[in-house]
């Protein structure tokens, strides 16, 4: 007896002291310090009307249901502060400028690319997180910052699995909401706060619907979680894009058996100029503008319906409702085409050194030329950019992003697709299947293929989209084409000093490392600030308080590839050996190329 009574007092035991180490790391998250900017600097990338439609039009994601006026309302979970502080949001990584304020655009004074939705029929506007929220950057430089429209973000949106570090904004999400509900006297003012005037007659619904999205969250948190599914810690900046539009879109909506490990995050690329490339992605692997905007969209959280009340798949025209606007997804795909690249900023960052630029524009044709620039051709009335893609065997990069999606298979079988239907839908495999499509053991790419089609069509009807009007919306009547390439894409550079960190999956700190052997470039750095190296063209990557640990030997995190060393071609060498002195001379000629200062050069 006195055996059983230590071993229950033990387990108690470990059962407070689990209990009080969540409560710590709820309570003190590892974030970063919020340290405003003097001034946030906008360049003339697109007007200041296109850039407020980029950074607050909806496009439909739901966040599991979160409805805007809820969001701005949490507190944090032991204290009467409100989550949704733009100096609170900024720890996570989200950009914030010190000057703003609430605007009919943004009424909650939000982040870049925290918009708002009504579903059709509804008068409940929900939190809508936005493709600016990903893909805009900022530089900072002696208390300046550089805002990059269509940049590289470096927040810790994605995951809600519970770590030690406790940094990322789901997993404090969850915790202000669990908070909000589980605390009676917060979620007393959190109603006050939300209902107003409609507190009494409206006080057990907003609970009852409340409980609902905290357990879509709770749900994900521990399935993601007990299941493994995301063992590559993504940090500042990356999601495993691909894995987890996956695991939501077949994982969750049709099968358990669906989940795969997701294990290769990425960088968050550049946007401008992306409406004039004949494939998008790392890996080349979508074409439509349209298909790839909506998958987008799902893999952030916009709904999607693949079953009926009864548990039977939808058929016909009812395949497949979704809460995507494909209106607003036009409405940003089309500002986007007015984007321009960032142009060195010689005021904040220092003044060129034209001469050596000169030298760079020789070694830069001679060793980098070759992939990077690009054919372009004349189609369908935009300018076409043919990017070369490079098989991973050549240019040696980390292979887990193009791998996962080449080799990973999903069983679609219980959506019951008519294969000869299927092959009327307005998508292109390439190459042509010589074998009939397996529903059993589809790809990723083939699967999201389909879907969105689907998806596209519904929504367009929804919409009221015209046939006359689709191929637009469509994005220059493309197909919705589809590639399973094991290689990357070698895209133009312009602006890519203002683009850190490198590679796919940001494994390389700064240009000059790229342009460096492995055996010379860090094995591990510290992400999480803006803080940017004008010199080597990058962030900086010295430790600082709860700095997030980039570690190159984990997989899915390898800096290798894309080597200037001697030895043959291939296997990662993509070119000779250069001199420390021609990397800064092509640091230098980057800083300028595509920009007003390159027609400067001697």
């Amino acid at each position: 007896m006195r055996i059983f009574s230590r071993v229950l007092l033990l387990i108690f035991t470990l059962l407070v002291l689990l209990l009080a180490v969540v409560l710590y790391y709820t309570v003190n998250p590892k974030l970063p310090e919020y340290v405003p900017v003097e001034q946030v600097h906008y360049q003339d990338q697109w007007s200041a009307a296109d850039r407020q439609t980029y950074y607050f039009t909806p496009q439909g994601t739901q966040v599991k249901g979160l409805h805007y006026d809820w969001f701005t309302a949490l507190e944090l979970p032991f204290s009467e502060r409100r989550f949704a502080t733009p100096d609170y949001l900024a720890r996570f990584g989200f950009l914030v400028d010190p000057k703003q304020v609430p605007t009919a655009q943004n009424p909650g004074n939000l982040p870049v690319g925290f918009a708002r939705h009504k579903n059709a029929g509804s008068n409940v506007e929900y939190l809508d997180i936005t493709c600016a929220a990903c893909h805009t950057g900022e530089l900072h430089f002696k208390n300046q910052a550089l805002r990059v429209d269509g940049g590289s973000a470096q927040h810790v949106l994605p995951s809600s699995v519970p770590t030690l570090r406790g940094g990322s904004f789901g997993q404090a999400l969850v915790a202000s909401l669990a908070a909000t509900y589980y605390n009676p006297w917060k979620f007393e003012r959190f109603a006050r706060q939300v209902l107003g005037d409609r507190y009494d007659a409206e006080h057990k619904q907003l609970r009852e619907d409340f409980k609902q999205s905290l357990n879509k969250f709770l749900k994900v948190a521990w399935n993601d979680t007990h299941r493994g599914l995301y063992p590559t810690e993504e940090g500042p900046g990356r999601t495993d894009a691909f894995g987890r539009i996956a695991n939501a879109s077949f994982g969750d909506a049709i099968s358990p058996d669906n989940y795969r490990v997701a294990n290769a995050p990425v960088d968050y690329p550049q946007l401008w100029d992306i409406w004039t490339f004949d494939w998008v992605q790392w890996n080349g692997s979508a074409q439509q503008p349209m298909a790839r905007n909506i998958g987008e969209a799902l893999g952030v959280g916009a709904t999607l319906g693949f079953f009926d009340a009864a548990g039977q798949p939808l058929k016909g025209d009812a395949r497949y409702p979704s809460s995507v606007r494909v209106r607003d997804l036009n409405l940003i795909e089309e500002t986007l085409q007015r984007l321009k690249p960032p142009t060195w900023p010689e005021d904040l960052f220092g003044a060129v050194d034209k001469p050596l630029a000169a030298q760079g524009r020789t070694l830069f044709a001679e060793n980098c030329a070759g992939c990077h620039v690009p054919t372009v051709t004349q189609e369908n009335g935009r300018p076409v950019q043919q990017l070369k893609m490079l098989p991973v065997d050549y240019i040696g990069t980390d292979p887990g992003t193009a791998s996962n999606i080449a080799d990973q298979r999903y069983d679609l079988s219980a959506l019951q697709w008519d294969p000869a239907e299927l092959a009327t839908l307005n998508v292109e495999l390439h190459p042509t299947p010589t074998e009939p499509l397996d529903l059993k053991k589809m790809s990723v790419a083939k699967g999201l293929a389909y879907v969105t089609a689907f998806v596209e069509s519904h929504a367009y009807r929804a919409a009221g989209v015209t046939p006359a009007e689709r191929p637009r919306l469509d994005g220059y009547g493309l197909p919705i084409g589809v590639r399973e390439l094991r290689a990357y894409k070698a895209r133009p550079l312009a602006g890519v000093w203002a683009t850190p960190p490198f590679l796919h999956n940001g494994s390389v700190p700064t240009i000059y490392q790229l342009l460096s052997p492995q055996d010379e470039r860090s094995t591990t750095f510290y992400k999480g600030t803006f803080d940017y190296d004008p010199r080597h063209l990058g962030f900086e990557t010295g430790a600082f308080k709860n700095a997030f640990l980039f570690d190159t030997k984990i997989t899915g995190n390898h800096n290798s590839g894309h080597e200037f060393r001697a030895g043959s071609r291939g296997n990662g060498v993509i070119g000779r050996g250069l001199l420390p002195q021609e990397r800064w001379a092509l640091l230098e000629y980057l800083k300028v190329l595509g920009g007003p200062l390159e027609q400067q050069l001697p």
